[in-house]
């Protein structure tokens, strides 16, 4: 189970060949990447900043991630998450989950970016025409965390 908050770009087609590298019992993997947007509530984004508590962060995030793995029957995962300035179409996040079967892996990859969304402490700004806004919680995210219960 590996966590990395990082400024760093990610080679996603490496990351996932390193995820289930030598493993023969891996029957599937899940993934998901977010993407920096060039528009968000209707306003042009010409940049985005992601700031965090590095101790806080990962931890919470490996928490998650050790959270999916008791309800799932998963090999291993991969969160990647970036921090820093990036722009429009740049990579944030990859999420990948390693299953001997595709259903577990796609509910916890589900799951880890849920509660990734709602959970971890990282904090958005965006750059628009109309100056720099902090990005507040989306309603629709708590929604999609409620529906996996727990905590």
């Amino acid at each position: 189970m590996t966590v990395r908050v990082q400024t760093e770009d990610f080679d996603v087609g490496g990351e996932l060949a390193r995820l289930r590298s030598g493993n023969p019992k891996i029957g599937a993997i899940a993934s998901f990447v977010g993407l920096v947007r060039d528009v968000a509530d209707g306003q042009a984004v010409s940049e985005m900043t992601l700031e965090h508590y590095p101790g806080m962060t990962r931890k919470a995030l490996e928490e998650i991630v050790a959270e999916a793995a008791g309800r799932w029957d998963i090999y291993d995962t991969l969160v990647i998450h970036r921090v820093g300035g990036l722009g429009p179409t740049d990579q944030i996040v990859l999420v990948a989950v390693a299953s001997a079967h595709r259903g577990d892996a796609f509910s916890a990859c589900e799951f880890i970016m849920d509660y990734l969304k709602t959970r971890a402490p990282f904090w958005k700004k965006e750059q628009t025409a109309a100056g720099a806004r902090w990005v507040e919680a989306r309603e629709s995210d708590a929604h999609a965390a409620q529906r996996w219960g727990g905590r």
